[in-house]
């Protein structure tokens, strides 16, 4: 790669709309066209930004650096790693959006090194600025004390990325395992209200117990709608529990509590050695407001594009770092086949869309003592 900027195209114009924003927005490279099939869309997409539009790799002129590949792959029924195989070939550099079978990584890693190039698989979601702080504060604890335990829920359409956080979290991915579902009692089953939405496993990541919630539904017409939450991720350690609420944040510390007793056996809740009792018993971290949802589409997730270029350039500028991320991402995507395989296929829902509710203006308007 030369001295300039890196030239980056971008295939794909669905999700590789917030790839598009991210690169365009990013000043250490420059966005150097579309690659689609051609649809109008794609077209006039490459047009907004002022690029060229390629239909199909062989078009790209010899001077491309990167190609960010934002097309399903084979495990969602696209082509995606194949598209990632011709720019391979090509000698171009490959941010590739996930999901892959585990075959189409172990051959995208193989053609990079026949070809001296290399190749990210981008799990999008750890690159999320309000996760970055999770994984912050999170090996930071690793730093005092061991984790103890990981509570864990996500859809199942993220459910790749729930995993790549988790390791990510506790500081390494093996060993591990991930048992059998537990089953619902029919006496639970039979009082409850609603179907049970989630699924419990037990697993271990990186020898840390974790307890897994995958919500293994899916809408077959609207299969990126519908999921309860995207994720939720709580780690308990010796001091306390750190909390990513959800995907977007807040992170929450909550320090353990804990106080001595005095000679009658009673708590100590006052008085000298007491100081600890005087922290927060839950506070955020960094504590800017969470994003809105447009906010999200139009800032955070970009942002993640960038993290994840970055780490694909510092690969290559130190190769030496591209074995180990393949690495990771071959050992998640096993872990992710086995998840999948012990849950079996999703259950088809066909939910109608949710009505908003403005919870805080609604609490804000009732009078206060109005329930008592």
């Amino acid at each position: 790669m030369n001295d300039a900027k890196p030239k980056v195209v971008v295939c794909g114009t669905s999700f590789g709309r917030i790839y598009l924003r991210g690169v365009h927005g990013d000043r250490e490279v420059e966005l150097a066209g579309v690659v689609s099939r051609g649809s109008a869309a794609s077209v006039e997409y490459a047009k907004s930004y002022g690029v060229p539009h390629y239909i199909g790799v062989e078009e790209l002129p010899d001077d491309i650096d990167i190609g960010c590949v934002a097309v399903r792959a084979g495990a969602a029924g696209g082509d995606g790693a194949k598209l990632a195989q011709s720019l391979l070939s090509r000698g171009i550099h490959v941010l590739q959006e996930h999901l892959l079978h585990p075959d189409e990584l172990a051959s995208c890693l193989r053609t990079a090194r026949e070809h001296r190039v290399q190749y990210r698989l981008n799990a999008f979601y750890p690159h999320l600025s309000p996760v970055r702080l999770f994984l912050r504060a999170a090996a930071i604890l690793r730093e005092r004390q061991r984790p103890l335990h990981v509570d864990a829920v996500a859809g199942s359409q993220v459910a790749y990325s729930l995993l790549d956080v988790i390791g990510r979290a506790v500081g390494k991915l093996r060993p591990w395992a991930i048992g059998e579902p537990a089953t619902l009692s029919s006496e639970v089953a039979a009082l409850a209200a609603t179907p049970m939405p989630y699924t419990p496993l037990s697993a271990v990541i990186g020898g840390i117990p974790v307890s897994l919630r995958i919500q293994n539904q899916i809408h077959p017409a609207d299969p990126d709608n519908h999921a309860l939450l995207l994720h939720r991720v709580a780690i308990a350690f010796e001091g306390g529990v750190l909390s990513l609420a959800d995907t977007h944040g807040p992170v929450l510390w909550s320090p353990r509590l804990h106080t001595g007793r005095d000679a009658t056996g009673r708590l100590v809740m006052a008085g000298p050695g007491t100081e600890r009792l005087d922290v927060p018993s839950t506070e955020p971290l960094e504590s800017e407001p969470a994003p809105t949802f447009r906010e999200v589409f139009g800032e955070v997730w970009p942002d993640s594009v960038r993290a994840a270029l970055r780490e694909l350039r510092a690969d290559i500028a130190d190769p030496a770092r591209s074995a180990a991320a393949g690495q990771w991402a071959m050992t998640v995507t096993a872990q992710w086949q086995r998840l999948t395989t012990v849950l079996g296929p999703p259950e088809l829902i066909r939910p109608p869309d949710p009505e908003p509710v403005p919870l805080p203006e609604l609490l804000a308007a009732r009078t206060p003592g109005a329930d008592a």
